[in-house]
């Protein structure tokens, strides 16, 4: 039913709504006077209530329709650096009219060096924190981007290496909050960060090196050791594939042809039939990795290859590409990756069952890798973000959620996974960890999101319960275009959702986090 309103009550309305949209838009246009040392405000402009804005990394028209807020774009720390090339930490700020109090800070991607919109997606299922009333952050941190998303030239200059690695994130941070609070005249009542990938290790960073910065961190699939995961999928993966590949006419392997069509689904129907039905349906999806006891070496012929086995040598070569990086001397100086219901993937980011060019150009043709010298020379200090020690952050009452695609081809799950143990025994144990961490595999996804795999979920609203309410997750429903109509509780380590053994098993109510 529309609402009736008597008519002496509609004039006043539409007479008032001028003053308070000017109200507004002065309100905002004021923030190009906003003063702090280092900081530069270059725009200051109203976004009108239905205005949209592509989805970054989304097909093509796909766009999302914003509610109306007042954009902030500045940079911070403006000069010249090597070769008089100009730096600054650029930043985009939305505030939205209707508030709800909080401040997110999105993390970056890749070798960052683009403001990609404010819009706060990154777990946050169908509703983007910007539409839920979040003022948004974003960055490029310290530097700009001149051939996509994985540039990494601009680390030829120190301080812009540093701002990339730990600094630019916390003093976007800091001048975000106090333009907030010049704007609403009030501060942010709880502040939040989110990230994948790069964000997911900016977001390890800051609760290491900043931890009372913020109350609540979101990190997925981290980027926490690019040197060393660059080493396993970038050099060992792509040696062990070329020692089974066939030649070309000039001796150079053609890793694409190492594994064929028809042996990615020999090992794809061994690895659903041996793990897919452990979590008590056959679905499609592995829902309890660590128990996952698949070994492709039942795969191996016995006697000459055919269509229902695999060569020996193949058989190594995957054993191998997923063991990841060893020593002369056996030490693996990197987790492997599991065998996971989207390593076979050939859309979006390519499964590690499908050799081929890697991230940053060609595939090498080496067949051997000298890990010893490697692993040495692929330690990142900087940016690696492997301390353990959070009292500080769990002190204030800090809430850090960890979530891994099990089937990201970048960065291994077991490495995310290692690390939240190992800072789990830091800190008194898993159960003293669980009132203020936790940790969700996340079946089928590849890395950040895509392949077959139930991908949506809100991790955001989780984390604002647990930090505002005190309420921990105890699950969290998942969605996702492969698998329409489906949904599944997301449980946190060391749950699994299971399913209870009766009802529809499209339905998350029907499973049970075991």
């Amino acid at each position: 039913m529309t609402a009736q309103f008597p008519r002496t009550m509609i004039w006043p309305i539409l007479a008032l709504a001028p003053c308070l949209w000017a109200q507004q838009t002065n309100s905002c246009a004021n923030l190009l006077n906003f003063k702090a040392p280092g900081v530069e405000i270059t725009k200051a402009a109203p976004i009108a209530a239905g205005s949209t804005e592509p989805i970054p990394f989304a097909p093509a028209g796909q766009s999302l329709v914003l509610p109306a807020y007042c954009r902030v774009e500045g940079v911070i720390n403006r000069r010249a650096g090597v070769g008089e090339e100009e730096f600054g930490i650029h930043f985009a700020l939305a505030i939205p009219d209707q508030w709800n109090g909080d401040f997110l800070m999105q993390g970056g991607g890749g070798g960052n060096g683009i403001v990609y919109p404010p819009l706060g997606l990154t777990a946050s299922g169908d509703t983007p924190a910007l539409m839920r009333g979040y003022a948004v952050v974003s960055t490029d941190t310290g530097h700009k981007s001149h051939d996509g998303a994985f540039d990494f030239g601009f680390m030829k200059d120190q301080q812009a290496y540093l701002d990339f690695a730990y600094q630019a994130n916390v003093q976007v941070a800091a001048v975000s909050k106090k333009i907030l609070a010049q704007h609403y005249g009030k501060s942010a009542a709880f502040s939040y960060f989110a990230g994948c990938s790069t964000g997911g290790r900016e977001g390890m960073v800051l609760s290491q090196r900043y931890p009372t910065e913020f109350d609540g961190i979101i990190v997925g699939d981290p980027a926490m050791r690019t040197g060393l995961s660059n080493l396993a999928i970038g050099e060992w993966m792509p040696a062990a594939f070329n020692q089974i590949a066939p030649k070309d006419a000039n001796g150079k392997p053609m890793i694409e042809e190492a594994i064929t069509d028809s042996d990615r689904k020999l090992v794809m129907d061994a690895l659903m039939k041996q793990c897919d039905a452990k979590d008590g349906v056959a679905d499609g999806m592995i829902f309890d990795p660590l128990a996952c006891d698949f070994d492709p070496q039942v795969l191996a012929c016995k006697d000459a290859e055919n269509e229902s086995c695999l060569a020996p040598n193949k058989v190594a070569a995957i054993k191998k590409a997923f063991g990841s990086p060893r020593t002369s001397r056996g030490i693996q100086v990197y987790p492997g990756f599991l065998y996971d219901s989207g390593i076979a993937a050939t859309t979006g980011i390519r499964g590690i069952l499908v050799p081929g060019p890697g991230i940053f150009g060609p595939a090498p043709a080496a067949t051997e890798v000298d890990v010893d010298t490697e692993a040495i020379n692929d330690s990142q200090p900087l940016v690696d973000s492997m301390s353990t020690n959070l009292s500080t952050f769990a002190g204030h009452g800090g809430k850090l959620i960890f979530y891994h695609g099990d089937s990201d081809p970048w960065f291994s799950p077991l490495d995310t996974f290692n690390y939240y143990k190992d800072m789990a025994a830091a800190n008194s144990g898993l159960e003293a960890i669980s009132s203020w961490s936790q940790f969700y595999f996340i079946p089928g996804m590849s890395h950040c999101g895509g392949g077959p795999a139930l991908d949506q979920f809100d991790l955001l609203n989780a984390l604002s319960n647990w930090v505002e309410k005190g309420v921990a997750p105890k699950s969290v429903i998942a969605t996702g275009k492969a698998f329409p109509g489906r949904s599944r509780p997301l449980c946190p380590y060391p749950k699994h959702a299971q399913y209870k053994g009766q009802g529809n098993t499209e339905d998350a109510n029907n499973f049970e986090c075991r």
